[in-house]
């Protein structure tokens, strides 16, 4: 009996491996065939925009399952984006630019306004921009407010916003439950810790962040009134409302009455005008119109390449330790990508994209250490800092020769914190009580059921006002300032990137494009014969694969569709849903967090981006459990 039921595994384990090993092939050969696939013809007509996901410096990988569900977040990269609507100003094809805005994703002042430039660019060639959705956003707005026509639906509109409102404090709740919860920390401004330690906002971060608003929402207007000079954005945005009953109730006809936008038109009338300018699809179907699809065209336009390299490391998301895939900044995936590249003693010169809250102290230190290794080896290092390059974001570029920012960047934030919940009254509020042998002042600690002891405290605080003096001595060796400035301007103070260069934490003003030119000069090369590659990973087969499959699902001609579409009430509570969001996951990822953390939580109120599928589910998850 024995023998038979171990030739039984044995036959089931042969037959396991056979199936595994068919799926591996046939996945191998439809990735085979996707990838053989000849890229579509670009033919003359509109390039069409649908920007139906979050502007950001590097997408996240897709999953096959989100992939197959068809619920994959769809995310545009910056320079993919700002790449092709350039190659589109000066090519005779592309007849205009559509930008769909219906279910605009959001992005950071800095990407937004890089991507909104160039759209003007466009329209400055002598093409046209036409923009259309039901009602747009501050950021999406701004894209919008470049082009040479926008369209907006009769039943929607829009009101703006600005920066600001309120975020949750638990400190109540926590007490109630009896968790305690030990903070360490250093930076009066460093506000991050706050909702877990107080029931409102101290009165040194709301300082920061009064300043800071005011400054990210001035340059704001001040893009709006340049780029958009007869609208009359001041009187909408200082008393909407007066404006809204001026018009009996209908914002679609307040907007148009205050040169917020030029037509009003639901898609088919939109469809129709484009059709005109661009000609019509080949369906001829009321509202379409002959279509260049964003993927194919960016295609047909690769990053050139060719010439001296300069290698670009990218550092987005949060920073964390050990290996991550793209979107976040895995230290220990970074620092492999950079000292493997240098390896191969092929790159001229180095630069460093920051698009990061922070994180992890360690990570940064790590990811720092290994763009040393190239400075080491004679290559210039240049930081090109995007929409958000902010506590372990700038401890990483405090290895820079030089440091590039947008005016409207978020940086600074130079100060750490640690932190440990313990569960000793909670216990308590059940009759349970811990009690054991401890064989010196650290045994069993930090005790998560009988509490932090002083020592523990002592040494906990100690570390961590440690790494804030490493901290800002590495910002006042890269920045030649005094530790004393550096403290002055640092503790844990989030600052925009036109405040950041006037203090000294930020070198000039410019791009990506611009520190790529500047880190030519520094090796003694002529920026036009350069080329850049980017040190990152290659998505796998399977990768691959899944974002093909999350790419696939328009074919039809008519991209510019309502399926998402959202008047100016849905508009409002998708945003405040999203808050919500992002502060449980905000919740979710501080009390999981194993290192001392280099993080800025004000950060994420200057995005406008969608919160992520997991915070949504989240939300929705505790929203549900306590309603029930």
């Amino acid at each position: 009996m024995k023998l038979v039921r171990g030739a039984w595994k044995i036959l089931v384990g042969i037959k396991d491996f056979l199936v595994l090993v068919f799926m591996l092939l046939f996945f191998g050969a439809l990735f085979a065939a996707l990838s053989a696939k000849p890229g579509r013809a670009i033919h003359d007509g509109a390039l069409v925009l649908k920007l139906d996901g979050a502007i950001v410096e590097q997408p996240a990988d897709v999953s096959a399952w989100a992939a197959a569900q068809g619920n994959a977040p769809h995310e545009f990269r910056l320079r993919d984006l700002v790449r092709s609507i350039d190659a589109a100003r000066t090519d005779d094809r592309v007849k205009l630019l559509v930008l769909d805005l219906d279910s605009y994703g959001g992005g950071y002042p800095a990407a937004v306004s890089e991507v909104a430039n160039a759209i003007g660019q466009f329209k400055a060639s002598g093409k046209k921009v036409l923009a259309y959705a039901t009602a747009y956003t501050d950021g999406s707005y701004l894209l919008a407010s470049n082009a040479s026509e926008i369209w907006v639906n009769p039943m929607g509109g829009t009101l703006f916003m600005g920066p600001g409102g309120s975020q949750l404090y638990y400190k109540g709740l926590i007490d109630k439950l009896g968790v305690n919860v030990h903070v360490y920390r250093v930076g009066k401004f460093k506000s991050y810790v706050e909702p877990y330690t107080r029931d409102s906002e101290s009165p040194e971060a709301k300082e920061a962040l009064t300043a800071l608003y005011g400054s990210i929402f001035g340059q704001w207007k001040d893009l709006i009134h340049k780029a958009r000079p007869k609208a009359q954005i001041d009187a909408f945005l200082s008393a909407p409302d007066q404006a809204i009953t001026a018009a009996h109730g209908d914002i679609a006809q307040a907007n148009l009455a205050a040169g917020l936008v030029d037509k009003l038109g639901d898609r088919v009338a939109f469809g129709k005008h484009v059709a005109e300018l661009a000609g019509e699809a080949p369906k001829k179907v009321a509202g379409d119109f002959a279509t260049i699809k964003y993927d194919d065209w960016l295609a047909a336009n690769p990053i050139k390449t060719g010439g001296d390299q300069i290698g670009i490391v990218t550092v987005a998301g949060d920073i964390v330790d050990g290996k991550a895939g793209p979107g976040t900044a895995g230290g220990d995936t970074i620092a492999t990508a950079v000292l493997d590249a240098l390896a191969k003693k092929e790159l001229k010169a180095l630069v460093v994209r920051v698009d990061s809250p922070g994180g992890s102290a360690l990570a940064s230190e790590t990811i720092r250490l290994a763009i040393l290794e190239a400075k080491r080896q004679k290559l210039p290092i240049v930081v090109s800092m995007g929409g958000l390059a902010a506590s372990g974001g700038y401890w990483v570029s405090t290895a820079g020769d030089v440091i590039f920012a947008e005016p409207n960047t978020i940086t600074g934030s130079i100060g750490i914190f640690g932190i440990i919940p313990t569960f000793e009254n909670s216990l308590k509020k059940l009759g349970i009580t811990a009690d054991g042998v401890k064989t010196t002042p650290l045994s069993g600690q930090p005790d998560v059921y009988g509490g932090t002891n002083p020592q523990f405290d002592t040494i906990l605080q100690a570390g961590i006002e440690h790494g804030y003096a490493e901290f800002v001595g590495r910002v006042a060796a890269a920045r030649k300032l005094s530790p004393q400035r550096v403290d002055e301007i640092g503790q844990g103070r989030v600052w925009d990137g036109g405040t950041a260069r006037q203090i000294g934490l930020v070198d000039r003003f410019g791009t990506l494009d611009d520190a790529v030119a500047e880190a030519a000069r520094r090796a003694g090369l002529d920026p036009k014969t350069v080329s850049t590659v980017y040190l990152e990973k290659k998505p796998s087969w399977f990768a691959q694969l899944a974002q093909g499959w999350a790419g696939d699902g328009d074919d039809d001609d008519d991209v510019v569709d309502g399926a998402r579409a959202r008047d100016v009430f849905a508009t409002v509570a998708a945003e405040r849903r999203d808050v919500l969001a992002r502060a449980i996951g905000d919740a979710k990822r501080l009390a999981s967090a194993s290192s001392v953390q280099a993080r800025c939580l004000e950060c994420a109120g200057f995005s406008d981006a969608r919160a992520s599928k997991a915070d949504l589910s989240l939300a929705e998850m505790l929203i549900k459990a306590f309603w029930s």
